[in-house]
């Protein structure tokens, strides 16, 4: 019978534990709805409980208000300190506009190393922005050693998720040879799908590409790209159905 109790107990601790967490979500996404729209004080009231249960979600989208003035008044320290919090509790966008922070070095002490390892966290967590930013730290050797492998590596993850930027960057270095083997038809491919995402400049290097290849090879080229978008494509919207699903859980 003792058992059977505290079966029981855990049951419904469970219970109450699952449907907590659903609530906070549920508010959570009232909140950020608000907020998108620009109804500030709806927003605040819908976050603000969340951030006193410490939700770090919550926490990160009131540091945002606070950082712009949207709702508050404008308060640099406090949305610090509640990205700090976020942060230390491995959300993933708190870490990267924290590590933005320490990059800048105007609201906190500069620190590229710190800047660098919050970066990695969250571009290890699956955040574009932070893996692109990652691979430029590798690239130009801010916050840690510089390495062209590594910068390459997260430049084709980021642009994996659609980055734009990082696509532009990665046919950078296919075109230099730098991380990656040299290859003007690869350098073609990343060029035109960046163009594809609205880059600019991703046109122009995609033409200047097209000047070196052969006929052949630049539809050969083409119809790459266009699988590696049409697969690109096909993975955002799978991982945004998901993520809707998972988010406010």
């Amino acid at each position: 019978m003792i058992t059977m109790h505290k079966t029981f107990f855990f049951i419904v601790l469970a219970f109450a534990m699952s449907f907590s967490s659903y609530s906070e979500g549920s508010n959570l996404k009232k909140g950020i709805y608000e907020l998108n729209r620009g109804e500030f004080q709806a927003a605040k009231a819908l976050l603000m409980p969340l951030v006193e249960q410490q939700y770090a979600p919550a926490q990160y989208y009131m540091a945002t208000m606070y950082k712009n003035g949207h709702g508050v008044p404008k308060d640099a320290m406090k949305a610090l300190a509640l990205f700090q919090k976020s942060a230390e509790r491995n959300y993933p966008d708190a870490q990267f506009e924290l590590a933005l922070l320490y990059t800048e070095g105007k609201v906190v002490k500069k620190d590229l190393k710190m800047a660098y390892q919050l970066t990695r966290k969250a571009a290890k967590k699956g955040l574009a922005g932070a893996q692109f930013n990652l691979a430029v730290m590798y690239a130009e050797g801010k916050g840690v050693q510089q390495n062209n492998f590594k910068a390459s590596r997260w430049y084709i993850s980021a642009a994996d998720l659609n980055f734009a930027l990082a696509q532009y960057n990665l046919a950078l270095l296919y075109s230099e040879g730098k991380g990656v083997e040299k290859s003007t038809e690869l350098s073609y491919v990343w060029n035109t799908i960046a163009s594809w995402n609205g880059y600019p400049d991703a046109e122009t290097s995609r033409l200047i590409d097209e000047r070196a290849l052969t006929k052949k090879k630049i539809l050969l080229a083409r119809e790459k790209a266009n699988q590696i978008y049409q697969k690109i494509l096909e993975q955002q919207e799978i991982k945004a159905k998901i993520s809707e699903n998972k988010r406010f859980l």
